[in-house]
């Protein structure tokens, strides 16, 4: 029986390149379980909507045009929280404090946005009690609202802690939590937005 014989050199080898294990940081692993269970959630109330919507007795009417300038907004508090991780990547703590207050600003412009855009559907005769349209509109831009208010508490939390300097380039993990869940939300608001356009 022939036997194999693994060299010294093959040895020192391995043991000098041990394979490193995939890892994530638990908090950021969180952050990422909490995306996938938001994504499921308006995975299924957007297939619940086109099969509704496909049996008939469905209101046709048009978005109030402050959803548009809603995404707009949105869009805009994408671009400050990223020059806001920049700059603490940088240690360039001014800018990531006015990138900080940009994005608050801007999300509290939203929701008072997403409630003057309710405001508009009511003025055009459309409820969350009647037909199901109607429903399925207010369910889901209000789900969205629900979210971002989380993520608007998050950014207060971090808006907080850089005026405390507490975030620099030697301390980016909850940063990163923040800006990766910022810019999910701004994902998710346009993919409901399109959706919406398509399918109202």
């Amino acid at each position: 029986m022939r036997t194999e014989k693994i060299s010294n050199k093959e040895i020192e080898l391995w043991q000098e390149e041990p394979q490193q294990p995939l890892s994530m940081h638990p908090k950021k692993f969180a952050v990422w379980l909490f995306i996938v269970s938001i994504v499921m959630i308006f995975a299924a109330l957007t297939s619940a909507y086109l099969v509704r919507r496909a049996e008939g007795n469905w209101l046709e009417f048009e978005l109030p045009a402050i959803f548009w300038i809603n995404s707009a907004i949105l869009l805009a508090s994408s671009i400050s929280i990223q020059w806001a991780y920049f700059s603490a990547k940088k240690d360039n703590l001014n800018s990531l404090k006015a990138g900080m207050v940009l994005t608050v600003v801007l999300a509290i412009a939203f929701l008072v946005g997403q409630w003057y855009s309710w405001v508009a559907l009511v003025d055009r005769q459309v409820f969350f009690v009647g037909n199901p349209s109607g429903s399925f509109l207010y369910v889901l831009t209000g789900l969205h609202a629900v979210h971002l208010v989380t993520g608007l508490v998050f950014l207060v939390i971090m808006l907080i802690a850089s005026f405390q300097f507490k975030i620099h380039a030697k301390s980016m993990v909850r940063m990163e939590m923040c800006t990766t869940y910022w810019h999910f939300l701004d994902i998710l608001w346009l993919y409901l937005f399109v959706f919406l356009l398509i399918n109202h």
